[in-house]
């Protein structure tokens, strides 16, 4: 999780990280945030694969 969240912080900065996690929804979640994923069980690899693809993260970056 701590890799994931640096992850996020690195591509959205410190102030909208969270944010975009808890507001953005994406249907490749099933139609949740990177939050309710998260507390649903999804593997936090599998929700960054989703949000670089959603947000088209570069690779270098992924």
């Amino acid at each position: 999780m701590t890799v994931f969240w640096e992850r996020m912080t690195d591509h959205f900065g410190p102030g909208y990280a969270d944010t975009f996690a808890r507001d953005h929804v994406m249907a490749e979640l099933g139609g949740r945030t990177v939050h309710e994923a998260l507390d649903a069980g999804w593997d936090a690899k599998d929700v960054w694969r989703v949000v670089c693809t959603v947000m088209n993260v570069p690779r270098e970056q992924r």
